[in-house]
């Protein structure tokens, strides 16, 4: 299958007419025509329902435009690294992150990085924690940040930031009124649950929280990801959350975020690389880890 091929799907499902996906893409639309075909040869699958007036992406086609689109950027990211080396650039750091990390310490760490490293181009990559501890295991990556634990020995870790638990209310609701609310006063609520990976993480904390209070929650919506969706599923009323302090950040309209009485749980989060990669843009960025201006302890290595 031709990268060439993916750059045509994707113009296609991008303006869902092949004669708008020919002009963008500077050809004829009979050859664009028979290039999707071929890829649809190729992968054995239908990609656009052509029966209508306007076509439309089948399942098979909805499922890989996610996926060609990555596949393209990858392609790109690679075409950028070898132009930037061979023009004499200084090199490329691929940064891997849980997106709960943007609201924390990453967006200061990035900053101080490329005040000392303007030459270095960032790749970064927003991933789950489960494929992002692969990918610096795999070297894909150079440097991961994602919540402790962490099982993997063979990885060197350094502490970022701790992060008290906070539950997440809407605004209206009574108990927002409390300057802390105690997790027995709303055991009859319902609650949503980030999703449960391999790693514990933040779920694990959060189960943990409720069974120091012993109680088991009763769920409204489980495995949702990011907490940029949590807290909107708060907002319009599904249920209370118990999410990280740094969600603070995103200063959700609707949305009171209180401490929990009692409660003693924290979720560290720690940046991870392979202590045999050899990175001088790496090693940079690890210097700037190891700054006592960071402010949260995150000179400390953790483990």
């Amino acid at each position: 299958m031709r990268f060439r091929r993916l750059t045509y799907f994707v113009a296609v499902a991008e303006e869902l007419s092949f004669t708008r996906a020919a002009a963008r893409l500077h050809m004829a639309q009979p050859p664009l025509s028979q290039q999707i075909a071929q890829l649809e040869k190729d992968l054995g699958a239908v990609l656009f329902d052509r029966s209508q007036r306007a076509i439309r992406l089948t399942a098979a086609g909805a499922a890989l435009l996610p996926e060609a689109r990555r596949l393209l950027a990858d392609l790109d990211d690679t075409a950028r690294m070898v132009r930037r080396i061979g023009e004499g650039a200084t090199g490329r750091l691929a940064i891997g992150f849980v997106p709960s990390a943007v609201n924390s310490v990453l967006p200061d760490l990035l900053r101080r990085f490329r005040e000392r490293h303007p030459d270095v181009e960032l790749a970064l990559r927003e991933m789950p924690p489960d494929p992002l501890l692969r990918a610096v295991d795999e070297r894909r990556v150079d440097l991961g940040v994602l919540y402790l634990p962490v099982a993997d020995a063979a990885l060197a870790r350094r502490r970022l930031a701790d992060e008290s638990l906070l539950l997440a209310l809407p605004e209206g609701h009574p108990a927002a009124r409390a300057q802390a609310v105690d997790l027995l006063d709303v055991r009859d609520e319902p609650f949503i649950l980030p999703e449960q990976h391999d790693l514990p993480s933040i779920h694990a904390a959060v189960t943990a929280t409720f069974a120091d209070a012993g109680l088991a929650p009763r769920v409204a919506q489980r495995g949702v990801w990011l907490f940029q969706t949590v807290l909107g599923l708060v907002a319009a009323g599904l249920g209370l959350a118990v999410v990280p302090s740094s969600v603070g950040a995103l200063g959700r309209h609707g949305v009171v975020l209180r401490p929990i009485r009692g409660a003693h749980r924290t979720v560290r989060l720690a940046a991870f690389w392979r202590p045999d990669h050899d990175s001088a843009p790496l090693a940079g960025l690890l210097a700037v880890l190891g700054d006592d201006a960071s402010g949260d302890g995150g000179s400390r290595a953790d483990g």
